[in-house]
């Protein structure tokens, strides 16, 4: 066999061509970590690190991510008056003088942010009035690449405001849904109607089966403390159902997402909901930071909590730990609170934002 012998001109050229390349090598690296550094200055605190950290995990192209988010939208009506629905204010003659336009922009603002989220896999919602507004929010046109299916069905709620689910259709195969329906019995409240839970199962990525709730839990009008056995009333009747679950497979893929109108450490969620679950924004929630801001200070209402079957990684789903996904274009900078999100109203008072809430996510690790 023919063995070609390097002369000292070709030795010493393939080592300057080296230290060449070694040269250019270094520098890409460098500029790397240049715009990478550029870029987490750019950030929201919230969002970057735990960003960086899921991001560094994608990098592994044997592992799948399938996202879970949940967003208070902040009054998603139509312009259409229902007489079935306590609307009045949101249409163009109502004091609110909620018109086409607004409409139309207030889908594409939520249409950006859930986009700039990642495009979740699966994303519940809250505030909504009805099918058609979460069919038009799919429609948006920087969400037709993910061919959201919504789910949604009508509630008693005394707001006229529901719940609902948007999934990726490719992604997630719904096997059943239902309405948990929340009555309360007259020694806790009187008259009084909520939203209802929106429960559904499905299958993702073809062979996981998921069990999702879907929550908007009391408001805190009245003040917390006078209001709290509302929402202790409802994480019991969503406790029911877990049970239920868990009692037939102890290993389930349970997520519980949505505005509880409590924080990770109130009855509710902590109590009710703790022990084989886990809150996945306790963390952030431990730190002081919140999904709602009032007078400046933060609260976490809006959670996603996972079993454990998902919160350990027992099988092939592992959950991270929770996100707020926050942008400094998201919010309103008050002089005397500091950045709050920015909100559509205030009262009558149109501000053309986006939420009065942040959205929050969830990443589930496929190993």
């Amino acid at each position: 066999m023919y063995e070609h012998q390097y002369t000292n001109h070709e030795i010493i050229y393939t080592m300057q061509c080296t230290k060449f390349n070694m040269n250019i090598y270094n520098f890409l690296k460098l500029m790397g970590l240049c715009l990478l550094a550029a870029m987490c200055v750019q950030c929201s605190p919230i969002h970057t690190a735990q960003q960086m950290l899921m991001d560094s995990q994608r990098v592994d192209p044997s592992k799948d991510v399938y996202r879970v988010g949940f967003y208070n939208v902040e009054n998603l009506f139509d312009t259409i008056d229902s007489p079935l629905r306590k609307d009045d204010d949101f249409t163009p003659q109502g004091r609110n003088q909620w018109t086409t336009e607004r409409y139309e922009k207030k889908l594409a603002d939520l249409a950006k942010i859930i986009d700039k989220m990642g495009q979740p896999t699966l994303l519940g919602l809250s505030e909504v009035e009805n099918s058609r507004v979460c069919r038009d929010l799919a429609r948006q046109e920087v969400l037709k690449a993910a061919r959201y299916i919504p789910i949604h069905q009508q509630s008693p709620d005394f707001r006229g405001i529901d719940v609902a689910l948007m999934y990726k259709k490719d992604d997630f195969k719904v096997q059943t849904s239902d309405l948990i329906r929340i009555d309360f019995p007259a020694e806790i409240v009187e008259d009084y109607t909520t939203r209802d839970i929106l429960y559904v199962q499905g299958v993702l990525d073809g062979f996981e089966v998921i069990h999702i709730f879907v929550n908007h839990w009391p408001s805190r009008r009245g003040g917390a403390e006078a209001s709290e056995p509302k929402r202790v009333y409802v994480a019991q009747q969503l406790r029911k159902h877990t049970d239920k679950i868990l009692a037939d497979d102890p290993d389930a893929h349970i997520v519980m997402m949505g505005d509880f109108n409590d924080e990770t450490d109130n009855k509710s969620t902590k109590e009710i909901l703790g022990g084989d679950f886990m809150n996945c924004m306790s963390k952030l929630d431990q730190e002081g930071k919140g999904t709602y801001n009032y007078k400046g200070d933060w609260s976490m209402l809006d959670h996603i909590i996972v079993s454990d079957a998902l919160a350990s990684g027992k099988w092939r789903l592992k959950a991270l730990e929770g996100v707020v996904f926050r942008e400094e274009w998201m919010m309103f900078k008050s002089e005397k609170y500091g950045p709050t999100p920015n909100r559509t109203y205030g009262g009558p008072n149109y501000y053309g934002g986006f939420s009065d809430h942040l959205p929050v996510y969830v990443d589930l690790i496929a190993r």
